[in-house]
C-alpha cells in the first residue's frame, strides 16, 4: 500500500486522517481534502472513532468517547497502517487534536491538522495547546484565519513548538469557508489547504 514516484523513487508516508467531534470520516470536507490529496498521489487512510462507527451502525448520535479511548483508537490504526516512520498522521479538529498528543511517542514522520481547536468557541482562556509547547515532530496545522477555535489574531501569542508551521487560510471558518463578501470560495480555500499540506509532506521528504 505503499507508492513510489512522487518522491522521486523513495517511499512517501501514508496520510492517517481522523475525522472531528460531529462528522464521519466521508463528510464533505473529509472527502474534499482526501480526493484533493489523493489526485496529487498521495495515499490517504481514514477511519472513525468507536462512537462515530456506532452511530453509523445505528443512527444515533454520540458524544465523543473519553480521551483515553480515542487516544487508543488512534494508536491501533497507526500499528495497522505501517512502519510509523512512513506516516503523517492528523485529522479535522478533534481528529488533529488526538494525532498532536501521540505523534511523538508513535514516532511517525509528520503531524497534519487540518483546523486545530485551540480553545472552545467563545472560551479563548480554555487553551488546548500545552503539549504543543514541546512537540518534536515536525507538524502543520492549517488554521482559517476566522476559525472560533483559535483566530490569526489569537494564535501568533500562543507558546508553540518550534517544529509547528503555520499555514492561514484567508476568511476561512473551522472548515475553510469564507465568507461571500471575501470574494474568496469554499473550493478555492479547500484547494490552498490541500496545497499547503502537499507542500508539507513534500519537505518530509
Amino acid at each position: 500500500m505503499q507508492w513510489l514516484g512522487f518522491w522521486g523513487g523513495c517511499v512517501s508516508p501514508k496520510l492517517v486522517l481522523a475525522h472531528g467531534a460531529g462528522a464521519p470520516m466521508d463528510s464533505e470536507f473529509m472527502n474534499a481534502i482526501a480526493e484533493r490529496m489523493g489526485d496529487a498521489g498521495v495515499e490517504v487512510v481514514r477511519f472513525e472513532f468507536d462512537y462515530m462507527a456506532k452511530r453509523r451502525e445505528d443512527g444515533t448520535r454520540r458524544p465523543p468517547d473519553r480521551m483515553p479511548k480515542l487516544v487508543a483508537r488512534f494508536e491501533d490504526v497507526i500499528a495497522e497502517a505501517g512502519p510509523p516512520s512512513e506516516l503523517v498522521i492528523g485529522g479535522k479538529s478533534m481528529g488533529g487534536r488526538i494525532a498532536s498528543m501521540i505523534a511523538d511517542q508513535a514516532g511517525v514522520a509528520g503531524l497534519l491538522c487540518l483546523g486545530y481547536p485551540f480553545h472552545p468557541p467563545g472560551k479563548p482562556e480554555r487553551l488546548r495547546t500545552d503539549h504543543l509547547e514541546g512537540l518534536e515532530t515536525p507538524a502543520l496545522i492549517v488554521q482559517g484565519t476566522r476559525d472560533p477555535f483559535g483566530n490569526r489574531t489569537e494564535v501568533p501569542g500562543y507558546s508553540l513548538s518550534a517544529s509547528i508551521e503555520l499555514a492561514w487560510i484567508e476568511d476561512g471558518d473551522h472548515s475553510f469557508k469564507p465568507r461571500k463578501k471575501s470574494g474568496r470560495s469554499l473550493a478555492q480555500n479547500l484547494d490552498e489547504a490541500a496545497r499547503a499540506a502537499l507542500a508539507f509532506i513534500r519537505r518530509l521528504g
